[in-house]
């Protein structure tokens, strides 16, 4: 089988084409940004050859829910998500975004993503050129920069009511007739330029710094279907929210039903897909199922509602060089203060270990022991089983939590991490979830929270842990729903298939070779702000747009990556 010659050729790898297909032997070829063939023992001449032989060959995986607006203006790559074979992301997700923005509003909109997302507002203001003013301005300046991945963006709904109604933004309820008339016509605007979609923050816990609820938060049904008719009328894109479900409701859960039935609506009035954040928690563990029961009602009457979820716990990371449970005691807020031998001079010293120890037994307002989980040694683990949590450690140790704590950050010479789930507390719940091809992955929240979780890794821990270690779901199952499912939804044409004619956004994995190492805490952002990160191993290629991006962990110093416009060709 001849295809005349090629840039790029994978041969002998086990090619899982990313839409649930089983993995069948062949080569793969490239030319330029596309693949050409796929077939085996293909005859092209070709400039490169990677044996693939023994290794996996997969799409590109796609990921959904990134809060990376900020991060891409100083990190081209962008870490961690460059680690974990993520080849195109969604920006502004949950309504907060950098754009459109009026004169003076740029301080608002970065102090409201750290307050949101936590990502410092310096590192915002001063990482970002904010030469922008409308979304498609913004979208101009995405493709301005150096990036190694393929980024698309939704336009948010706190910009676009803060764009629209300056100082009135906060006020409840919806914006007047001219309000949702401007807005409408900025979310047009940015739909024509090339946005994925429209998003939106309706949950209580986004708040601006002086504690009122983000703007829209308490919007009424006519602006949110004010934005449903911008997408019916251009007939593409999708509407995302962090919707308020279980919150301020009662048993029967009245106001998440009417949630659903308002997500039901702004879907069928649009005629477009809508996607929302679905977690389970154990302060009411059935609401996630309750949900899904009337996501289906929804559907059922012709709506085209997604939920989306995590594939384990969303877990805040303490770490000595950064936070722990304690901090709020004087001692440990002491040592928070210190550099990093310091710190562990500090815990070393007997009397200040006395006090510290101290001060941990006496906290108030701290996670139990029981929840807080100390992840092994070696490849980080997620499953928090019972005898890894802090509590456990402990009770062998025959010493305080505390004392636990402090002892093996000292045996691992600070080296240790404390997972403490907020958030998809049962994995059985993300099992019982992750089986409904109604739910989607995402929620991985890369570039956001940047001190307090690191979730980027996601794609890593589906293939070692549900794929390899439990053999949960297939291999074929779980790459399908990091590709073709979440590209599809979301509008990344061409892109999620291994497939000729699709874009090369390709992973070439030594499946048993993958392995999770400890999430870091570093001080690489602007003005040496801190932040986790993750990588991972067994990720010998990582291909974006025809060009190899990341070999062996290590970036190639290729940028290919382009921005992704809905209704326009990539």
């Amino acid at each position: 089988m001849a295809h005349n010659s090629c840039d790029l050729i994978i041969r002998n790898g086990t090619v899982y084409d990313g839409t649930g297909a089983e993995g069948e032997v062949a080569d793969v070829a490239v030319a330029g940004d596309r693949i050409v063939a796929v077939g085996q023992k293909l005859e092209e001449t070709t400039a490169r050859e990677i044996d693939a032989e023994g290794k996996v060959v997969t799409p590109g995986f796609v990921d959904v829910h990134t809060h990376l607006d900020a991060q891409i203006g100083w990190d081209p790559l962008p870490t961690s998500s460059c680690w974990h074979g993520i080849t195109s992301v969604v920006l502004g997700n949950c309504g907060v975004t950098f754009a459109p923005v009026g004169p003076g509003q740029k301080e608002f909109l970065a102090e409201m993503m750290e307050s949101v997302e936590d990502i410092p507002r310096d590192a915002i203001l001063d990482g970002l050129p904010w030469d922008w003013s409308s979304y498609g301005d913004y979208l101009d300046w995405l493709d301005r920069t150096d990036k190694g991945i393929n980024l698309g963006g939704l336009v948010g709904h706190c910009a676009l009511r803060v764009a629209a109604m300056g100082d009135r933004c906060l006020t409840e309820g919806s914006g007047t007739s001219d309000d949702i008339a401007r807005m409408a016509e900025m979310a047009t605007e940015a739909m024509e330029a090339g946005a994925l979609g429209i998003s939106t923050s309706r949950t209580l816990g986004h708040r601006v710094p002086d504690g009122r609820p983000v703007p829209g938060t308490f919007a009424e049904a006519d602006e949110l279907l004010a934005f449903g008719d911008v997408l019916g009328k251009v007939g593409y894109g999708l509407f995302e929210g962090a919707m308020r479900l279980g919150e301020r409701d009662d048993d029967e859960l009245t106001n998440t039903r009417q949630e659903l039935s308002l997500m039901g609506e702004i879907s069928r009035r649009s005629g477009r897909p809508l996607s929302y954040g679905l977690v389970q928690s154990d302060r009411r563990p059935d609401l996630y199922a309750r949900v899904i029961d009337f996501n289906r009602e929804e559907n059922a009457n012709g709506a085209m509602l997604r939920p989306q979820t995590t594939a384990r716990g969303i877990g805040m990371i303490y770490n000595i060089f950064n936070r722990t449970p304690w901090d709020r005691t004087d001692s440990w807020r002491t040592l928070r203060r210190l550099d990093r031998v310091a710190k562990l001079a500090a815990l070393r010293d007997p009397a200040q270990r006395a006090r510290l120890i101290a001060d941990a037994e006496n906290a108030e307002r701290i996670p139990r022991a029981e929840k807080m989980f100390v992840l092994p040694e070696g490849d980080a683990r997620y499953d928090c089983r019972a005898e890894d949590s802090l509590a456990a450690h402990a009770a062998r140790r025959q010493v305080s939590p505390g004392e636990a704590f402090i002892d093996l950050v000292l045996e691992r010479d600070g080296n240790l991490n404390l997972n403490f789930p907020i958030l998809n507390h049962q994995l059985s719940a993300v099992e019982e979830m992750l089986d409904d091809d109604l739910v989607t992955l995402g929620l991985a929240d890369a570039g956001a929270h940047v001190g307090q979780i690191m979730d980027t890794s996601q794609p890593t821990f589906i293939l070692t842990y549900w794929v390899r270690e439990r053999r949960r779901w297939s291999l074929e199952q779980a790459i399908r729903r990091l590709t073709s499912d979440t590209a599809d939804l979301f509008g990344f044409t061409d892109r999620g298939r291994i497939a000729a004619g699709a874009y090369a956004d390709i992973n070439v994995i030594d499946f048993d070779a993958l392995s999770l190492p400890q999430p870091e805490y570093v001080n690489d952002l602007p003005n040496g702000a801190g932040r986790y990160i993750q990588k991972a191993s067994g990720y010998d290629y990582t291909i974006v747009n025809g060009s190899v991006f990341m070999e062996n962990g290590e970036h190639t110093g290729a940028l290919d990556g382009c921005v992704v416009r809905a209704g326009k060709s990539a």
